[in-house]
C-alpha cells in the first residue's frame, strides 16, 4: 500500500462547454480543492479530454512531480481509458490516475449553482482521498488462442465466420439446425431492392462450407463454456443424424418409403415433410437428417423402410451423440430471432384459422420454392385471394399484453409483402393497418411511397381489435384514427406482421456463456454507443438480431464489425486484463467457500492443502459480489478496499 502523506496529487477540473461550468462553478471548485494537503497542483480548464487539456495533464505531472491524478470531468466509461493513457505517457502509473465524475452525478442532476459546486467539491475530495490509497498496479498478461468460434449459422454468423476466416484465423461455425441460413434463406424478396434472397444467401452458405478456415458443425449446441478470454473451453453437443453425409448418394428413395410425415419446420408448418429429410433443396451441408421424434425406425422392428431401401448403406440408426471439446480464443454470438408465437394473439385468431398467417409465412407463399411455387393461394381452399389485410405491430408496442419494444423491421417488410402480393394478384387489394410507418433506412422511405402510389397499397391508420372468421371471409374490425369511424374488412387472408423475439434456447445459452441480457431477453451490449459489438464478458461478442431486432443490412455491418474486433484481438500475440480485482489475505480467509458460492465468473477455487480460497485474477472481472457476500473481511479487491472506500465516505459526511 503506499504511503498517502507521500502522495502530492494532481485535481484537474473540466468544463465540458456548458454541461459541467453552466451549473458548477468550475473555478471555485479548482479553488477549493487546491486546499487539500495532499492536492500539488489543482486547474480547471475548457476541455480536459481535448489534446490540449491532455497536454496540460501530461505537462502538469511532469513539471510539479505529481505521483497522482484526479480528472474532475464526465463519467469514466467515457474518457477514464483517455486519462490513464494520457498519465501513463507522462511517465505515471495508470492506476493512479481516477476519475470524479461531476457531470453525471452532479451538474446534470442539478439546478442550483451553489448546491452542484459544493456538491462537486465533495465529489472530487472522495477521490482525492481514494487516489492516495491506490495501489501501482501492472496489467495482468493472458496467452492467446487465435480460433474462434461463431454461434448461429444465419446470415449474422455466416458473415461474422467468412471475415474471421478471411482475416486468417479458424473458425468453427455452430448451428443447432441441420443447415445453415436461417431465416434469411426461408424469405422469397428482400426490401428495398426485391433482389431474391436465397440468390444472395446460397454463394455464401456455399463459401463457407468450402472455406479453408472454418469448420463448420451443424446440428449441433454449446453445452459449456469455461475458462477466459482468449482461452475458452467449449463443449459442443454433436447430435446424432443417423445418415452418414459422405456415403449418401441423395438418391431420395428413403423419403419415398418413409410413412411418416411431419409439419415442415421450413415452409413454416404450411406444409408436411418425411421423417427422413432434407431441410430445403440448397441445404449446406447436402444431406439427409432423421428426426428422431417423429421416425419410428428406432423401436424394434417398427420400420426400417428407409434403411432397407438405402443402396449404400448410408442409414445409421446406431449413431449416438457425440461432444466435442475445443479451445477457442473469442466467441461470436449470432442466434437471431423467433416470431412472438401467433397463439398469444387469440383477439387475432392467431394459430386458430388458416387463413390467418404470420409473416414468415406469407414469406413462403411469396417463394418460388415455397409450397404454392410462388403462387398466393389460401391455406384453406387454395383459392386465390382477392383482399389481404396485413396488421403490423402484431404482439409488438404493447406493453400492457405483450412486447413492449418495436420489432423495427415489421413496417417495411409488410409494405414489401403488399407490394409482392399485387405483382401476383394484379387484381387483388392489399390494406395496411398500421399505428405509425417507420422506414429509417437508406431508400426506405421511398420503397414505402412505391408501395402506396405505385401498386395502389390502402394504408388504415387504426388498431386493429378482432378478427375472426364467419361464412367464409376472415373479417376484420379495426378504427380508422384519422376519420375516427370504425372499420370492417372482409378478407380473404390475413398477414399478422409478428414481433421478434430471441431465437429459442438463447436464454439458456447466455446462461452458458454468462452473457447479460436485457428485460427483454436479447442479448445486452457492453456500452450502446462505444461498445456496440461487445459484451460485458470479456472475449465474447454479439451479431445481429440476438442483440435487438434488426434488418439485413443493419446485420451483415454489426456482424462485420464484431468480426473486426476478433481479429483485431488476435493482432496480440497476448491479452491483458484489468488489475482491478478481488485477491484473499490468507491469514484473515477461514475457508468458509461462501465467495465462491457467489462468483459469476467461477474465479475462485478453494485450496484444500491451504484451507484457503484462491483467485484466478483472469476469470476475475471485479464485480465485487465476493467482497459483500466475505464474512471475515478476507477478499478485498485492489484499488477499491474497505480502507479506500471508509476514507471516501468520511470525506464526504
Amino acid at each position: 500500500m503506499n504511503d498517502k502523506k507521500k502522495k502530492r496529487i494532481g485535481v484537474f477540473v473540466c468544463h465540458c462547454g456548458i454541461n459541467i461550468a453552466g451549473t458548477v462553478d468550475v473555478k471555485k471548485a479548482a479553488k477549493e480543492l487546491s486546499k487539500h494537503k495532499n492536492v500539488a497542483h489543482a486547474e480547471d480548464y475548457v476541455y480536459m479530454c481535448s489534446d490540449p487539456g491532455q497536454k496540460l495533464i501530461s505537462d502538469t505531472i511532469k513539471e510539479k512531480n505529481l505521483d497522482g491524478v484526479v480528472v474532475a470531468c464526465c463519467s469514466p466509461s467515457l474518457h477514464e481509458s483517455t486519462f490513464r493513457g494520457t498519465s501513463e505517457e507522462a511517465g505515471l502509473n495508470p492506476y493512479q490516475c481516477e476519475i470524479a465524475n461531476i457531470r453525471e452525478q452532479c451538474s446534470w442532476v442539478h439546478k442550483d449553482k451553489q448546491r452542484a459546486t459544493s456538491k462537486a467539491i465533495t465529489i472530487s475530495n472522495s477521490i482525492v482521498e481514494k487516489v492516495l490509497r491506490n495501489q501501482s498496479l501492472e496489467p495482468i498478461s493472458v496467452p492467446l488462442t487465435k480460433r474462434a468460434m461463431v454461434i448461429g449459422g444465419g446470415i449474422g454468423g455466416i458473415q461474422a465466420a467468412l471475415d474471421i476466416a478471411n482475416g486468417g484465423h479458424e473458425v468453427i461455425l455452430v448451428e443447432k439446425s441441420p443447415s445453415i441460413g436461417g431465416h434469411m434463406i426461408q424469405l422469397s424478396e428482400t426490401f428495398p431492392t426485391l433482389d431474391c434472397s436465397q440468390c444472395i444467401m446460397t454463394p455464401k452458405m456455399v463459401e463457407v462450407s468450402k472455406h479453408p478456415n472454418i469448420k463448420l458443425m451443424t446440428y449441433s449446441e454449446v453445452q459449456d463454456v469455461s475458462g477466459y478470454v482468449g482461452n475458452f473451453k467449449v463443449k459442443i453437443l454433436k447430435k446424432p443424424t443417423y445418415v452418414d453425409p459422405d456415403a449418401c448418394t441423395l438418391c431420395d428413395e428413403c423419403t419415398k418409403v418413409c410413412p411418416v410425415v411431419t409439419s415442415n419446420e421450413f415452409d413454416q408448418g404450411l406444409t408436411g415433410r418425411k421423417a427422413i429429410y432434407v431441410p430445403f433443396p440448397q441445404a449446406i451441408p447436402a444431406t439427409y437428417t432423421i428426426d428422431a421424434e417423429a421416425c419410428p425406425g428406432f423401436l424394434p422392428i417398427a420400420c426400417g423402410k428407409c434403411a432397407e431401401v438405402c443402396e449404400p448403406n448410408a442409414i445409421n440408426f446406431d449413431m449416438k451423440p457425440e461432444t466435442v471439446e475445443e479451445e477457442v480464443g473469442a466467441i461470436v454470438v449470432a442466434t437471431g430471432y423467433d416470431l412472438y408465437s401467433q397463439k398469444n394473439l387469440k383477439e387475432y385468431g392467431g394459430g386458430q384459422y388458416p387463413d390467418v398467417l404470420d409473416g414468415l409465412q406469407f414469406e413462403r407463399l411469396l417463394s418460388a420454392s415455397g409450397p404454392t411455387q410462388g403462387k398466393i393461394l389460401r391455406p384453406s381452399d387454395h383459392k386465390e385471394p382477392k383482399e389481404v389485410v396485413f396488421v403490423q405491430c402484431a404482439g409488438s408496442r404493447d406493453p400492457e399484453l405483450h412486447c413492449a419494444y418495436c420489432s423495427k423491421i415489421c413496417c417495411m417488410y409488410t409494405a414489401k409483402h403488399a407490394m409482392l402480393y399485387k405483382h401476383h394478384v394484379q387484381d387483388g387489394q392489399p390494406y395496411i393497418f398500421y399505428i405509425d410507418i417507420r422506414s429509417g433506412g437508406k431508400d426506405y422511405e421511398e420503397f414505402v411511397q412505391r408501395a402506396v402510389e405505385d401498386d395502389g397499397v390502402v394504408y388504415i391508420r387504426g388498431k386493429v381489435s378482432k378478427i375472426f372468421e364467419e361464412d367464409g371471409k376472415v373479417k376484420v374490425w379495426g378504427v380508422d384514427t384519422l376519420t375516427g369511424k370504425d372499420i370492417q374488412v372482409d378478407a380473404d387472408m390475413v398477414v399478422l406482421a409478428m414481433a421478434l423475439r430471441p431465437s429459442g434456447g438463447a436464454g439458456e445459452l447466455a446462461k452458458i456463456l454468462k452473457m447479460a441480457m436485457d428485460k427483454d431477453g436479447f442479448l445486452s451490449e457492453a456500452h450502446p454507443k462505444l461498445r456496440p459489438v461487445e459484451s460485458v464478458t470479456s472475449g465474447m461478442f454479439l451479431a445481429g438480431a440476438a442483440q435487438a431486432p434488426k434488418d439485413i443490412p443493419e446485420v451483415v455491418a454489426q456482424s462485420s464489425g464484431a468480426a473486426s474486433k476478433v481479429l483485431a484481438m488476435f493482432s496480440s500475440d497476448e491479452l491483458h486484463h484489468d488489475p482491478i480485482v478481488a485477491e484473499v489475505d490468507e491469514d484473515v480467509c477461514s475457508g468458509c467457500k461462501m465467495c465462491i458460492r457467489v462468483c459469476p465468473y467461477d474465479a475462485r477455487v478453494y485450496d484444500e492443502e491451504k484451507g484457503v480460497v484462491t483467485v484466478n485474477e483472469v476469470l476475475c472481472e471485479g464485480c465485487g459480489a465476493c467482497i459483500v457476500a466475505c464474512p471475515s473481511g478476507a477478499t478485498q479487491q485492489k484499488n477499491f478496499s474497505d480502507d479506500q472506500i471508509n476514507s471516501m465516505i468520511d470525506s464526504i459526511l
